[in-house]
């Protein structure tokens, strides 16, 4: 098992640096995701930790030790790609124990690893199979078991689900948790899709244009996001979003948003009539209860547009001259141009600065 450490690393493609000095400590038996947009770096600082990347600048350590100038092999880790990159020409049994036979691992070493792997995995079927011969899920299985086979310090997986369907990609998020919680061993995992991150995670880290954006378990970044990017990239679907003006009139101080949507502010200090944004999640416009001294704010809308997901409805509201998207108990709504009570509770109100996109919070001022 490994600790992994970045501190001040730096990727530099020519005059381009792609990376910005990125630290980052992740612990041992921990499953860190990094997740981000196309283009942020996720990818990049994955294959720099593989050694797969040189390093402009900074020291990466696994278990303690400098890296920088190792290669892959040596790292003692095992990276599982997208594209599953199994050799097609030998068995599944051959592609399982390719790495131990250029390591010159024993037969009794190779058979008992081979053993454990396909019972974990549960693949003791398809070891005589040639990869052609399987379906996506089946060969993203023995890419995983090539991995564990070597029983590395680390797994390293560069969007491994990306070619599966819909479906596929449910089971094998089931598979790589379980496989998680079976061997502990640390993990650092690449996707851009936020669902994937959330469920897989012990701690997530939201990259943006080769910088970190936020670090958190998935409940931290959900809760408070640190910015308008995070807010936005985490949760499905998106937080609402609409622009706003700080209050204070006769001591009591205000949101209003559109033609009059008003919520109690939770921010200190903030000019009479600056502009703030709010935030506010689908699922937080039909909370499910409140005690006797909360105080929802209760809005009529209009439905314009429904997606009904069998469980919930997504409703597209139009209320007091905004936009917002609703996520409803069915049957609340039963087409468009239908009138919806909205719930709010300001407790699940974010407020962000217009001005730099950072959450905004009691202490806040301008």
């Amino acid at each position: 098992m490994a600790r992994i450490e970045l501190e001040e690393v730096v990727k530099m493609y020519g005059d381009l640096e792609a990376i910005h000095r990125v630290s980052l400590d992740i612990q041992d038996h921990e499953f860190m995701v990094f997740v981000g947009p196309s283009g942020c770096g996720k990818s990049t600082l994955l294959r720099m930790i593989a050694g797969l990347e040189t390093i402009s600048d900074g020291e990466i350590r696994i278990g303690g030790k400098g890296v920088n100038a190792l290669e892959p092999r040596y790292r003692d880790i095992a990276m599982v790609f997208q594209d599953y990159a199994l050799y097609p020409h030998m068995t599944v049994r051959d592609n399982l124990i390719f790495g131990l036979k250029i390591r010159g691992a024993s037969a009794a070493e190779k058979d008992d690893r081979l053993k454990e792997v396909a019972d974990i995995l549960q693949i003791g079927e398809l070891l005589d199979r040639k990869p052609g011969q399987l379906s996506g899920g089946q060969r993203q299985r023995v890419a995983m078991g090539r991995a564990i086979v070597r029983r590395p310090s680390a797994f390293l997986f560069d969007e491994p689900l990306s070619n599966l369907d819909a479906k596929l990609r449910v089971d094998m998020r089931m598979q790589i948790k379980r496989l998680h919680s079976l061997l502990s061993t640390t993990t650092v995992y690449v996707t851009h899709d936020q669902v994937e991150a959330m469920t897989l995670a012990d701690r997530i880290t939201v990259l943006r244009d080769g910088y970190i954006e936020q670090v958190g378990t998935p409940a931290e970044l959900y809760a408070n996001p640190v910015n308008l990017f995070v807010a936005e990239f985490i949760g499905s679907p998106s937080m609402n979003f609409f622009d706003a003006t700080y209050v204070n009139e006769g001591g009591k101080a205000e949101i209003v948003a559109g033609d009059g949507l008003r919520f109690p502010s939770t921010i200190g200090g903030r000019r009479n009539g600056s502009p703030v944004v709010v935030g506010i999640r689908p699922e937080h416009l039909e909370p499910p209860r409140f005690g006797e001294a909360d105080q929802p704010i209760q809005c009529n809308a209009k439905a314009v547009l429904l997606e009904p997901l069998g469980s919930d409805t997504m409703a597209l509201c139009q209320t007091h001259g905004l936009d917002i998207m609703a996520r409803l108990t069915p049957g609340r709504v039963s087409g468009p141009g239908d009138q919806v009570d909205l719930t709010i509770d300001p407790r699940q109100v974010h407020l962000f600065d217009p001005a730099n996109g950072m959450r905004l919070t009691a202490e806040s001022s301008v």
